[in-house]
């Protein structure tokens, strides 16, 4: 899996680096002459203009006065923010324990009504059992989370799954087929959670597909992702979570989605995996 963020991210700071260059250009300055004017040192100024390195509020007010442009301050602050809201580390979401992380996403769920997720490590979230959610989460908080509210978080996203049953939304779902078999928990709690996606795929608003173990593909996304509606996605890095919000990003991820949808069995087919799963663990 990718461990930095997305090209959404270097795109957007690269953005923010270019405008600062124009404003230098404008006032008339090269690098040196401004970073005179900044007090700081040449090298600090060529990581800010190769995108290298984020500049800080603090960074933009500097260089915005050294070139008399005080009025762009605000816009590219915004901007900056913007940037930062986009790729979160997983120790700082989570520097309080696991329920917040659960709780932020709360209102994003509530207002999405068209989900679609690809799985490719665990369960998708909302067709957890309680018990494998547990077991998903004491992992996570044994491995990176120094508190430990595993039990409310639990809670916090059993909550979110009241979601699968309201009939206001829809759910997209693609597994591939190692997520059957992976041992993330112990076996009987892996025989429930497989006899619960099998009872959830019966649902009239659940649509799910299982990738089968080595069927050749064009498209080959090295994450989990989380697209709700066409507004937003969420993709689970190894080291934070990325949100995208760009139109043509998120198109690149409907496109992924649909491609993996078609390599996908779904019904009975589906079903058939997910029953030898089961008698696998026999």
């Amino acid at each position: 899996m990718s461990s930095t963020p997305s090209s959404s991210v270097i795109e957007a700071r690269k953005a923010i680096a270019n405008r600062l260059v124009e404003i230098r250009k404008d006032a008339g300055l090269n690098g040196d002459e401004l970073s005179a004017r900044c007090d700081w040192h040449a090298a600090k100024t060529s990581r800010i203009q190769s995108g290298k390195s984020a500049p800080s509020e603090t960074d933009i007010c500097t260089w915005c006065t050294a070139c008399g442009a005080e009025d762009q301050i605000p816009d590219l602050i915004a901007a900056a923010r913007a940037v930062e809201s986009m790729y979160t580390e997983w120790r700082r979401m989570e520097r309080t324990g696991l329920r917040a992380a659960q709780e932020s996403v709360a209102a994003l769920y509530q207002r999405t009504r068209l989900f679609r997720v690809y799985a490719s490590r665990v369960m998708p979230g909302m067709v957890q059992t309680r018990e494998y959610t547990a077991a998903v989460l004491r992992s996570i908080q044994r491995e990176r989370v120094a508190v430990d509210d595993v039990e409310e978080a639990v809670e916090s996203r059993m909550e979110r799954q009241h979601a699968l049953f309201s009939g206001r939304h829809r759910f997209g779902l693609l597994i591939e087929e190692y997520v059957l078999h992976s041992a993330v928990c112990d076996p009987e709690t892996m025989a429930g959670q497989l006899g619960h996606l099998i009872a959830v795929s019966a649902s009239p608003y659940v649509s799910l597909g299982i990738i089968p173990t080595g069927t050749g593909r064009p498209h080959l996304p090295v994450e989990d992702f989380y697209m709700f509606d066409e507004a937003e996605v969420a993709v689970e890095l190894t080291s934070g979570y990325l949100r995208i919000t760009q139109p043509g990003e998120i198109a690149a991820y409907v496109r992924t989605f649909t491609g993996l949808a078609e390599m996908a069995v779904h019904g009975a087919k589906a079903r058939a995996l997910i029953t030898a799963a089961i008698d696998a663990r026999g």
